[in-house]
C-alpha cells in the first residue's frame, strides 16, 4: 500500500495566482475586504490567497474570477511584462 501524500499546487502556480488576484484587484481599486464581499468570501481568506497561503478550491477560484470580471484561465496565466 502506498503512502498518502497531501497534494499541493506548485509554488510558481501559487505565486502566479496570488500576483494576478492582487494586480487585478488593485487595478479595479478594490480593497481585499470589498473583493471578499463581492465574492461572498471572508476578507482574511482573500488575503491569505494573495499571500499564497491557500490551496484554492475551484469554486473559490471561479468566484474570484467572476468578481474580477476575468476568466479562471486569466487568474492562472503567467503575466509576462
Amino acid at each position: 500500500m502506498s503512502s498518502t501524500k497531501l497534494r499541493t499546487p506548485s509554488q510558481p502556480l501559487i505565486e502566479t495566482l496570488a500576483a494576478n488576484i492582487r494586480r487585478l484587484r488593485n487595478a479595479r481599486n478594490l480593497s481585499q475586504e470589498k473583493l471578499a464581499d463581492i465574492c461572498g468570501l471572508h476578507r482574511t481568506y482573500v488575503g491569505s490567497v494573495e499571500r499564497g497561503e491557500r490551496n484554492v478550491t475551484l469554486s473559490s477560484l471561479e468566484m474570484l474570477a467572476n468578481a474580477l470580471d476575468v476568466s479562471v484561465i486569466d487568474l492562472l496565466r503567467l503575466n509576462e511584462k
